[in-house]
C-alpha cells in the first residue's frame, strides 16, 4: 500500500558523507593545500640563485646526425668498430661518413637503419672519422606515445586522459620546482615533501574528479607521504645510504659540492613511491563507499574490517610490484653482482643493490600504513542516508490486521 511519501535511496556506490564530515574534510584539505602553497611559495628558487647551465660539449666538439648504412662483423667485443654511416644534418647531408662507435654499444647496439647522433671534432683532420654520441630517439618515442596516448583514450576514455593531465602537472613540479630547488641548496627531503604533496592534488583530482571519496583518498595519500618521510629520516643514516653510489651521483658532487647526497637519495625514495600509494588510497577509499552502499546499515566497524579484507590483497599485490619494478631497474648491476664470488647477504647489503632494497622496503611500510589510514578515514566519512522509517500504532496495527 502506498502510504504517499516518498522516501529518497542513495544509488549504489554513491552513499553520501554527512555535512558535518564534509565540513571537516573541507577544512583539513585546505589546510594541506594552504601548508603545500607556502612550501611552494617559501623554497621557490630565485632565478638568478639558479646555478648556470653547463655545457654538454666541449669547444670545438658539434654534434651531427646521421643514418647507419653498414655495419662490419666483428668478433672481437672489446674493440671500437667503424661503421658506414650516411649523414643528415644540413652540415654533411648525403656525406658518407666513417663512424667509430664503442664496443659496449658495437657488441649488438647498432644496426643498419639506425638514426644515431655522431661527434665531430673540429680540430681533427679531414680523415678523423666521427665518434659514436647516441641514438636519435625522438620519433620513435614520440610515435610510442603517441600508441599510449591512443589505447588510454580508447579504454580509460576520458578518465585516462585526464590522468595524464595530472601526470603531466606532476612532472612540470618536479622540473619547474623540485629540481631548481635542490640545485641551490633547499634541504633535498623538504623540497621532495613539498613536491610531493603538491603532486598528489592533481593526480588525483584530475584523475578521478572532485568528491568525498577523492578527497578522502588525497588525505590518505598525505598520511602516507607523512609516514614514508619518517621512515626515510629515521633509517637512512643508520642504513648507511650515502647515495653515493653511480655514475650521476658521483658526476652531481664533483660539480655541484654544495650538494647532500644522501639527503637527494631519501628525496628519491619519497617521490619514487608515490604513484603506488595513489593508486592504493584511491581503491580502498571507493572500496569503502561501495561496501557503504550495500551495506547501508553495517556499522563503521563491519565496514572498515570489509573494506580491509581487500586491503590486504591490495597490499599483497602492490608490495611485490614495487619489488619486481626495482628489480627491473637495476637489472644489470644485479646481473654484475651474481658473478662476483660473494654471499646472497653481502650482496644484498651493498652498494647500489642497498639502495634499490632501501627504496623497496621504505615505499612499500608507507603504502602498507596508507591502506589502514585511508580505509578508516573513508569509513568514518561514509555515511548512508537511510534511516528507519518511524511508523504510528495506527499503523503497525493496520498491519498486523492485515496480516490476520
Amino acid at each position: 500500500m502506498n502510504s504517499g511519501h516518498s522516501h529518497a535511496h542513495p544509488r549504489p556506490g554513491r552513499s553520501p558523507a554527512s555535512a558535518r564530515s564534509r565540513n571537516v574534510l573541507l577544512a583539513l584539505t585546505l589546510a594541506l593545500l594552504t601548508a603545500t602553497v607556502i612550501g611552494l611559495v617559501s623554497l621557490w628558487p630565485d632565478a638568478d640563485s639558479r646555478p648556470d647551465r653547463a655545457a654538454m660539449l666541449g669547444p670545438g666538439v658539434v654534434v651531427h646526425s646521421a643514418e647507419v648504412t653498414s655495419v662490419p662483423e666483428s668478433t672481437d667485443p672489446t674493440t671500437s668498430l667503424l661503421v658506414e654511416a650516411v649523414g643528415r644534418s644540413s652540415e654533411i647531408v648525403d656525406e658518407e661518413v666513417q663512424v667509430e662507435v664503442t664496443p659496449e654499444v658495437a657488441a649488438d647496439g647498432i644496426h643498419p637503419g639506425d638514426r644515431i647522433r655522431i661527434l665531430a671534432i673540429a680540430e681533427a683532420g679531414p680523415e678523423q672519422p666521427f665518434y659514436y654520441f647516441d641514438h636519435e630517439r625522438t620519433l620513435p618515442l614520440g610515435l610510442l606515445f603517441l600508441v599510449y596516448l591512443l589505447v588510454v583514450a580508447i579504454v580509460a576514455r576520458g578518465a585516462g586522459l585526464r590522468a595524464i593531465l595530472g601526470l603531466t602537472a606532476g612532472v612540470a613540479i618536479v622540473v619547474g620546482f623540485m629540481l631548481p630547488a635542490i640545485l641551490t641548496g633547499e634541504h633535498a627531503v623538504l623540497v621532495a615533501l613539498v613536491a610531493s604533496s603538491a603532486m598528489i592534488f592533481p593526480c588525483v583530482y584530475f584523475a578521478h574528479g572532485v568528491s568525498v571519496r577523492t578527497t578522502t583518498a588525497v588525505l590518505g595519500t598525505f598520511g602516507g607521504v607523512a609516514i614514508t618521510v619518517l621512515a626515510v629520516l629515521a633509517a637512512g643514516r643508520p642504513a648507511g645510504m650515502t647515495g653515493a653510489d653511480g655514475e650521476a651521483a658521483q658526476l652531481l658532487a664533483g660539480t655541484h659540492e654544495g650538494l647532500s647526497l644522501p639527503a637527494i637519495f631519501l628525496a628519491g625514495v619519497i617521490i619514487s613511491g608515490l604513484g603506488a600509494l595513489n593508486d592504493v588510497t584511491i581503491t580502498q577509499a571507493s572500496s569503502v563507499w561501495e561496501l557503504r552502499a550495500a551495506m547501508p546499515s553495517a556499522s563503521r566497524w563491519k565496514v572498515f574490517s570489509s573494506a580491509m579484507r581487500i586491503g590486504r590483497d591490495h597490499i599483497a599485490s602492490t608490495v611485490y610490484t614495487l619489488a619486481y619494478a626495482y628489480i627491473g631497474s637495476a637489472l644489470p648491476v644485479l646481473l654484475f653482482a651474481s658473478t662476483l664470488e660473494r654471499s646472497l647477504l653481502g650482496t644484498v647489503t651493498a652498494g647500489e643493490i642497498s639502495a634499490e632494497v632501501f627504496r623497496t622496503l621504505i615505499a612499500s611500510i608507507g603504502l602498507v600504513l596508507a591502506i589502514p589510514l585511508t580505509t578508516a578515514i573513508a569509513a568514518l566519512l561514509a555515511t548512508s542516508t537511510e534511516r528507519p522509517l518511524r511508523r504510528s500504532r495506527r499503523q503497525v496495527l493496520a498491519e498486523r490486521l492485515g496480516e490476520s
